[in-house]
């Protein structure tokens, strides 16, 4: 019995280590990046990346993000002009006025394909490009926030390009239309494939593990040498402990443990 208990006190150190190593991988912190915005995420995907490469014109005070991988765009207006963003038919779709209000117009398609992540809505007959904007006031902090179809992969099918799966991959360039006062410009940008990431325990995980199991394999040492040391004298050295039976024989003394 006092030989087992050495490796079950070693099997429970590598117990507790395996579960310190599958805390710290689940604790690994995410790259998502979450607005707060009432804007579900519709489609986020790991695999499809969209990045900003320019904005035109350089305004101070206009600033540009993509959100969730390539889900949402997110524009700040702090240029004291109105900054207005086109829809799909180069229809004005959104705008955010110089003061701060933040408004979109209910007669653009895109105002109602941008609620579904591949677009399928039905658009009802009064959005049109070419109708008067029905600008509706939807917020007053000078950010609009918003899906665009044109920086994201309109298909859950795999992109054409992507023929390696663990090769980052260019799908495409894409480009949304805007205006900053009377200045027309554009938001530039490139939508990539990117292999996972992360999948793989991290390297914290590991050095945690590897400490505890060696503080089990220390454990164990520790606690044989202890036994060994408080083991009795061989038979018939000085110092022999021993047991006399009814009979006058000589007993070996039983061991504590």
């Amino acid at each position: 019995m006092s030989s087992r208990r050495p490796i079950l006190a070693a099997l429970g150190v590598l117990l507790l280590g395996l579960t310190a190593a599958a805390h710290a991988q689940s604790t690994t912190p995410s790259q998502t990046k979450e607005s707060g915005s009432p804007i579900n995420d519709q489609g986020s995907n790991y695999n499809y990346r969209s990045n900003i490469t320019q904005v035109a014109p350089s305004v101070p005070g206009l600033h540009l993000e993509v959100l969730e991988f390539a889900d949402r765009l997110v524009l700040s207006n702090r240029t004291g002009k109105t900054v207005t963003v086109y829809g799909y038919q180069r229809e004005p779709y959104a705008r955010v006025l110089a003061d701060g209000a933040v408004e979109v117009n209910e007669h653009s398609p895109a105002f109602y394909l941008n609620q579904s992540f591949y677009g399928d809505v039905n658009v009802p007959a009064s959005a049109s490009p070419t109708a008067t904007p029905d600008w509706t006031l939807v917020d007053r902090t000078g950010q609009l926030e918003w899906h665009d179809h044109r920086i994201h992969w309109m298909s859950p099918e795999l992109p054409p390009q992507v023929k390696n799966k663990a090769k980052r991959t260019k799908i495409f360039d894409w480009k949304v239309p805007i205006k900053v006062g009377a200045k027309l410009g554009v938001i530039s940008g490139q939508l990539f494939w990117v292999p996972e990431e992360g999948t793989s325990t991290p390297l914290a995980a590991i050095i945690v593990l590897v400490v505890i199991v060696l503080a089990g394999f220390a454990l164990v040492f520790f606690v044989r040498r202890r036994r060994r040391a408080g083991d009795p004298p061989a038979s018939g050295s000085a110092g022999e402990t021993t047991n006399r039976g009814p009979s006058g024989a000589r007993e070996q003394a039983n061991e504590a443990w």
